[in-house]
């Protein structure tokens, strides 16, 4: 891959006309420029001629490609041992935050998914070309050797350049083989979501390796269930599980995208219960929408133009509603719940709709109602049922058992696919289940479960560390660990400290947030308040001048605001909700003035383990490293003893997290 649209080693790029490099520019982009993009590119041109000049062992790059934030850098400058990513806002006095932490984030992103970048020195440079000159000096540099953003006039770019120079040392890079270096991509959720609704194929936003092809085996093995029913007119359900953070929603999205694009006859539909990751996306997909607009130039503007993220993303319950009326036929033909195991059983979703919905006549599961409206369609459809296993958090959520039931009664002419672990005597399914399925003849397809987690690009087996630690063997949590210099875990008994370490933690475009369980009503003394509800768009969406916006830390959003969702640097805080003893993890609930234990009858056993999956969504929301805070308490508060909360401590301890520092 071209990563580059012109380069050059700065003796031969100084012997290219301006015009020449111009053109090259110009025929890159694929449609035309305008005339303000023109004169910043001739100005850029002729600066790096100067700067080449002066420096000819050099090599340049200009609009280097920058995949996952979806832009290109206007220029990089390889020179010695160094790599200066240079952005220019042409015409500018002045040097905004968003200017800097754009600059920034593509140095950290070279440095954090561009193989030949991860042991390199970087300096970003925002180049303001009508600022007086700046006070120059060489700034801080963190951990990983990316240097803080220097804000620079164009006259003093080449003196910053040449001081590093003379100040670096190490090797020469080789500008050649660092440029078709591999880029390796982990985004977020949302930023994938944008890349994919902009017309990206999910391999350009995807890390190589296990990971991707553990996403593209997914996505083959459900397109080929597609394309078969489609062609005989069956209908079929898929049932694609992941440990946290595996991509399942990404998978999800892709396929949505890609039906679209290429079938949009099929009306693909991604369909959640999870009010705040649909309110999220489609806000963000919306702002996004806004800023590329304008930018008739991009093709993505173009797609976005003639979309409406309503279109894609949808809140299950508000399908649900739409076809109550029995005749009323379903649209779609392809149809992807997400985190369908938290769909409600026949006993939640019949309450609920005598009481909201004044239909008192309703007595069926959520599963067997959606799969009874896609069963409607007179030729074929295929459901896609994404299932987090042990993210059940919240009371009627029935998991993937309430889909095979459903399957049995009137839908026995559907094909069922499934990942072979659900058909295993250790697995999910009972006995009775597994017979059935079986003789249903379902499907078994290993690439219908995706095993690597690639919410992480630091580590990717938090989640397993994360099992064990809500488990009773720290050594296993110990030996499973992360390695801190790649995602850092502390706790700490200052939340004071969580806040600053978070805030020193977090650069450029990345967020950082507190997380609480729903019911650690207990931290209220803290200031941390869990029933006050969080705008979840702003909380996920707004800059970090904004006081509502996860990175100003002074909301604390729950696991039911950020399952499906993540963050880059975490703060969970622990409350007694689910406390420690000599018998093990205990789950309780605050009422009224004091902690109560949950009951060992069927239903006390799920809101048990709604407890823990709470603590487990929590744990997993991080992308780099996250903090741990446990208070220390009052003694004269019964609901907050010291020693139940020394305990949590003492076991995050023996699992082998460490103690942050008090500030």
């Amino acid at each position: 891959m071209k990563r580059a649209w012109f380069d050059a080693p700065a003796e031969e790029f100084c012997k290219h006309t301006d015009e020449e490099v111009l053109g090259r520019l110009l025929a890159a982009t694929q449609f035309p420029a305008e005339l303000d993009q023109r004169d910043a590119w001739q100005f850029t041109i002729r600066h790096l001629a100067a700067i080449g000049s002066a420096l000819p062992d050099a090599w340049i790059f200009l609009e280097f490609a920058i995949p996952r934030m979806g832009r290109r850098a206007d220029a990089i400058i390889v020179a010695g041992p160094l790599i200066f990513v240079l952005e220019y806002k042409v015409g500018s006095k002045d040097f905004g935050r968003h200017a800097i932490e754009q600059t920034h984030g593509y140095a950290l992103d070279l440095k954090n998914f561009h193989v030949t970048s991860h042991d390199k020195a970087i300096i970003p440079l925002l180049i303001a070309t009508r600022a007086p000159p700046q006070q120059l000096g060489l700034g801080f540099w963190a951990e990983d050797r990316v240097h803080s953003p220097i804000c620079l006039s164009s006259d003093d770019v080449l003196p910053t350049i040449r001081r590093f120079l003379a100040n670096g040392g190490g090797p020469a890079i080789d500008a050649a083989n660092w440029a078709d270096g591999a880029y390796r991509p982990t985004p977020s959720i949302i930023e994938a979501a944008e890349a994919l609704y902009a017309g990206h194929d999910v391999k350009e936003i995807s890390r190589s390796g296990a990971d991707e092809q553990n996403l593209t085996l997914t996505a083959n093995s459900i397109a080929t269930v597609v394309a078969r029913m489609r062609a005989t007119g069956g209908k079929a359900i898929c049932f694609v599980t992941g440990v946290p953070g595996a991509g399942k929603t990404l998978a999800g999205l892709n396929l949505a995208c890609q039906r679209r694009a290429e079938y949009p006859d099929e009306h693909a539909v991604f369909l959640s219960g999870n009010g705040p990751l649909v309110a999220v996306l489609q806000e963000a997909l919306r702002r996004d929408g806004k800023r590329k607009r304008p930018l008739t130039d991009l093709p993505e503007a173009r797609i976005l133009q003639s979309r409406q993220p309503e279109t894609f993303i949808q809140n299950i319950h508000k399908f649900r509603d739409f076809h109550l009326p029995p005749h009323r036929l379903p649209n779609e033909h392809v149809v992807i719940f997400d985190e369908a195991q938290r769909a409600w059983d026949r006993a939640m979703t019949s309450d609920f709709m005598r009481r909201k919905k004044k239909q008192p006549d309703f007595d069926q599961s959520e599963p067997a109602f959606l799969l009874s409206v896609m069963d409607r369609r007179p030729d074929w459809c295929v459901v896609i049922c994404l299932i987090g296993e042990g993210q059940e958090i919240n009371r009627g959520e029935a998991g993937v058992a309430e889909w095979f039931a459903a399957l049995q009664t009137e839908l026995r002419h559907w094909q069922i696919y499934l990942p072979p672990h659900l058909l295993q005597a250790n697995g999910s399914t009972d006995a009775a289940m597994r017979w059935h399925l079986e003789q249903r003849g379902a499907v078994v397809d290993a690439g219908l479960h995706l095993a690597v987690c690639i919410r992480s690009f630091r580590a990717e087996k938090v989640s397993a560390f994360v099992a064990a630690l809500l488990a009773d063997d720290a050594k296993v949590a110990a030996a499973l660990r992360p390695d801190p210099t790649q995602f850092p875990i502390y706790f700490t008994r200052d939340l004071a400290a969580a806040r600053s370490w978070l805030r020193s933690k977090r650069r450029a475009g990345e967020r950082a947030g507190l997380l609480a369980s729903s019911n650690a009503l207990r931290l209220k003394p803290e200031g941390l308040h869990v029933r006050a509800k969080v705008d979840v768009c702003n909380w996920f969406l707004k800059g970090s001048d904004d006081v509502r916006a996860s990175n100003a830390l002074e909301d604390a959003a729950t696991e039911f605001e950020v399952q499906g969702l993540e963050l880059d640097w975490t703060g969970v805080t622990w409350d007694l909700n689910y406390r420690r003893t000599a018998a093990g993890w205990q789950a309780r609930k605050f009422r009224g003035t004091d902690w109560q234990k949950i009951g060992a009858t069927p239903a006390g056993i799920g809101r048990r383990e709604h407890v823990r999956n709470a603590y487990r969504v929590l744990l997993t929301r991080a992308r780099q490293g996250m903090v741990i805070y446990v208070p220390r308490g009052a003694a004269t508060d019964a609901t907050r003893p010291p020693a139940e909360y020394d305990a949590v401590a003492d076991w995050l301890s023996a699992c082998g997290i460490t103690e942050l520092p008090s500030s």
